[in-house]
This record gives structure tokens, C-alpha cells and sequence, in this order.
């Protein structure tokens, strides 16, 4: 199956039986930026937008993303101009091995979009579904409270 959506604001076709594993379909189309991590929607590490979402693209099918609206961390930039939340994270020092780091961008991204002046409170519980192994959680609440500090 042929599902036609629109990542990171192209339309593009991705392939794959309707039931297949979104993210095996956009890592295929050479999106890597989407990891793995769990594989059981536990750990964030898969998480992308769909139509302003946030959902672990681990457990989506291919079929729900038929003319959907998709972003994936390589759609957060513009260009080789890093997102306000992307260079907070590299300023405060909130990524580490690159896993868990897409995941929590596009989490803070979402969270940000709908909340531009979250509480510590709020931040935790937007990232909840995000877990990492390396830094602890500190500085990437410090990251995305930096974030929102920029953004207008």
C-alpha cells in the first residue's frame, strides 16, 4: 500500500502494509531522526507530529497516516537554522546521546505550540512519556523553560 502524506512539508509517498509500524515506514524513507527505542510506546524515542500530535510513531499504523500532516525532527529546523527548543537543548546541555533527543524536542515543540508559558509542573507532565537514560531530567526542563523564554 501507497500511503500519500505530507512530512516535514513535502508530500511523499510512503510503502508498507497498512498495518506496518510508522516508523519503520519514514526510517525506510531515509527519516532516521525517528528512533527506536522500546518498540511498546514507552519511552518517546519514536515520537513525531501528526496534524500537531505528538503520538509514538511505534505503535501508528502506516494506514493512519493517510493525508495526514507529519513532522519529524528533521522538519523542526529551518534548514541549517536550528528551532529556538534545539538550540536551548544544546545551550543547557539537555542532549546527550541522541536517543531519547528527538522525541523531547517534538514533545516540548507540541507542548509549547498549545502552552507558550508552561509551569515546571506542566513541562514534566508534557515530557512524561519521554524517557532518558543519560542526563537525568534537569536540564532538559531547563532547556524547554529556556526555550519558551525565546519563542515568541
Amino acid at each position: 500500500m501507497i500511503v500519500t502524506c505530507t512530512v516535514n512539508g513535502q508530500r511523499i509517498p510512503l510503502d508498507g502494509h497498512p498495518m506496518a509500524r510508522l516508523l519503520d515506514a519514514l526510517r525506510a524513507a531515509g527519516l532516521t531522526g525517528v528512533k527506536e527505542g522500546c518498540g511498546e510506546g514507552e519511552c518517546g524515542a519514536c515520537a513525531i507530529l501528526v496534524n500537531g500530535d505528538l503520538v509514538n510513531s511505534c505503535l501508528t499504523p502506516l494506514a493512519h497516516a493517510a493525508g495526514a500532516t507529519l513532522t519529524t525532527i528533521e522538519g523542526v529546523a529551518a534548514g541549517r537554522v536550528l528551532h529556538a527548543i534545539q538550540s536551548a537543548f544544546l545551550e543547557c546541555g539537555a542532549a546527550q546521546c541522541g536517543i531519547c533527543t528527538p522525541g523531547m524536542v517534538l514533545a516540548a515543540c507540541s507542548l509549547l505550540e498549545r502552552n507558550p508559558e508552561p509551569t515546571d509542573d506542566q513541562i514534566r507532565g508534557a515530557l512524561a512519556g519521554n524517557l532518558c537514560r543519560c542526563t537525568g531530567y534537569i536540564r532538559i526542563f531547563e532547556a524547554v523553560r529556556e526555550a519558551a523564554r525565546r519563542l515568541p
